[in-house]
């Protein structure tokens, strides 16, 4: 696929200007030309235009909002630096442009998709076998994008023809008409013998859509549902299509190991100029390649949730002893560097530490233990304090540390850099690039980004089976993933280890919780919270919030309302189309 990436761009500028708009983020309102599918190669430059709707709202000047690990500020684990968002602050209205481009964003690709499925049979002069396979990838991404669609807004316009933008006038499906509409899509895709069930690495094709990723998608739309059973079934041929986990969480999200057999379905990423991702940029540090910006950050909140390494909740208060009850800006204290000179004792004590209890030579081994016995997905994950990342120093590769205050920066035993340097955030370590030798451009970074991995689909099957009551085999599921990071096994045999299930009400708490773990900066979280009904109680339940590495409330959330579950019609699509109507709680 990414070859494919590559073919595209040559192509657009090959094709002239009416053939780019198949690459442009605002082709809304512009069907292909007549001629796109009269060839062979238009064929292939067609659907690969589909896919590439799926990095519309990427914004390489600034972060757009838009992009799936972007939507992890909103979920449990993640922050945005500013607080500012008028989503967490509960004061935003249908016509923000998070709603509007989102809806554009899925509805071009819709178009796209719909033009394909239109043409392909009756235009194109590719084989048969060819057509039958593109025909069943362009269903697929039809099927995502309504996915993403009805996740959120619960009901929306189905068009399965071509259309303009002009033409958009129809008015709101139920939101099962259009779970409807991705199984069907879905359902052709799995029975399209033309379609392989999965690519191998190094595959010509690898990228391109498999049945395996149909039957990972159709499971997740079964799950919506609460169809448990078709759900796990579903789940059970990803596994049986070859599909399963890398050895190595860490090591899962390097450039080397993007193609392993855990990644399902990826953004396909290169170093090339808008073809590349752009989570470093966005989530790396001064000291990153590039002189990246830290602009979204991993909540304190998230990092609690990483269990011990005996599998046994963390707790603060056993590493130091009446640290929750101490006020946040006093706590402080725990995490300032060793051998602070006089001038940084008396700052942090006029903004609030206690220190009475600053240890001169022994304060970062004591915050250190906090992190250490944990979890291995921590370290992987996050930059905690006092831990080291490969960054740079004059472009040349150092290992720099997390200190607070920050000092200053060193080719040897220097700080690490961030644009926050007056707080101490936890830093996203998954996805930011290490040295200089693992991009060429901090707006293009070419690991692909992963839309569906196997550890996805075992918990989610997993969460299938205990909602139908069978909790052992949701146990041996979540076990999978557990055994793989390298934490102890979950079991019902005996009570008194803390990995001990007690049974389907506890169960369905640990398998959220792995979810918040295991998929943290990958986009997923924030949208089970909303499926779940459970984000107004993890996001806005006062621990929450853009808080310090001590908890120190820098800026607050507020809840909106439980009409925050889902997503209003955008204003501007009600003015174009009068026959939509607005969802429950959200003004008209």
């Amino acid at each position: 696929m990414k070859r494919i990436l590559v073919f595209i761009t040559i192509a657009a500028f090959a094709l002239g200007s009416c053939q780019k708009d198949l690459l442009d983020t605002t082709p809304y309102d512009q069907l292909s030309s007549e001629n796109m599918w009269t060839t062979d190669n238009l064929t292939v430059v067609g659907v690969n235009a589909i896919y590439s709707a799926l990095r519309l709202g990427q914004n390489t000047g600034s972060a757009s909002g838009l992009e799936p690990y972007q939507m992890d500020r909103f979920a449990v684990g993640g922050m945005q630096r500013d607080g500012t968002d008028a989503m967490l602050l509960g004061t935003i209205t249908p016509s923000n442009a998070l709603f509007s481009n989102n809806w554009r964003n899925f509805y071009e690709g819709v178009i796209r998709a719909n033009d394909a499925i239109a043409n392909i049979p009756s235009k194109s002069p590719s084989p048969e076998v060819k057509k039958s396979r593109l025909l069943a990838e362009a269903k697929f991404l039809r099927a995502y994008f309504y996915f993403r669609l009805n996740e959120v807004w619960k009901g929306v316009p189905i068009y399965l023809e071509p259309f303009l933008y002009t033409e958009a006038t129809k008015p709101r499906s139920t939101e099962q008409e259009v779970w409807d509409v991705v199984i069907k899509d879905l359902s052709d895709c799995i029975a399209e013998a033309n379609l392989p069930l999965k690519y191998n690495k190094g595959a010509a094709d690898y990228g391109r859509v498999t049945k395996g990723a149909a039957y990972a998608l159709r499971g997740k739309a079964y799950l919506y549902q609460g169809k448990f059973a078709e759900a796990a079934a579903d789940f059970a041929n990803v596994t049986t299509a070859g599909y399963r986990l890398f050895s190595d969480y860490r090591l899962l999200f390097k450039e080397q190991n993007e193609q392993s057999d855990e990644m399902i379905l990826s953004i396909q990423n290169t170093g090339i100029v808008n073809l590349g991702s752009t989570t470093q940029f966005f989530c790396g540090t001064r000291s990153s390649f590039g002189s990246c910006w830290n602009t979204y950050l991993v909540s304190p909140v998230g990092v609690d949730l990483f269990e011990k390494a005996d599998g046994s909740k963390f707790n603060w208060d056993q590493v130091i002893p009446g640290f929750n009850a101490m006020n946040a800006r006093a706590r402080q204290v725990y995490f300032l560097r060793d051998n602070l000179t006089a001038a940084e004792r008396t700052a942090r004590q006029n903004l609030g530490a206690d220190m009475t209890k600053y240890l001169p030579t022994g304060n970062e081994a004591r915050i250190r233990a906090a992190y250490e016995n944990r979890d291995p997905r921590l370290a992987a994950s996050v930059i905690t304090p006092y831990s080291t990342y490969n960054g740079l120093f004059s472009n040349i590769p150092a290992v720099v540390t997390s200190r607070f205050p920050f000092r200053a920066e060193g080719a040897v035993n220097g700080d690490l850099r961030t644009d926050t340097q007056a707080e101490y955030y936890y830093l996203h370590r998954k996805f930011v690039y290490e040295g200089n030798s693992e991009l060429l451009n901090r707006a293009f970074g070419p690991i692909d980004f992963p839309l569906i991995r196997y550890a996805d689909v075992l918990l989610m099957w997993a969460e299938a089976l205990n909602e139908a009551n069978d909790v052992t085999g949701a146990i041996a599921k979540v076990n999978e993933v557990r055994l793989r990071a390298g934490i102890p096994a979950l079991q019902r045999t005996d009570a008194s280890k803390p990995t001990f299930v007690s049974g389907q009400t506890d169960m369905r708490e640990r398998i959220r919780n792995e979810r918040r773990i295991e998929f943290l900066n990958e986009g997923i979280n924030y949208y089970d919270e909303i499926r779940w009904k459970t984000w107004k109680a993890t996001k806005f339940d006062g621990a929450n919030g853009l808080r310090s590495v001590w908890g120190a409330n820098i800026a607050g959330y507020s809840w909106g309302g439980d009409h925050f579950y889902t997503w209003p019609i955008p204003q501007a699509e009600i003015q174009i189309n009068p026959n939509l109507t607005q969802n429950p709680g959200w003004p008209n």
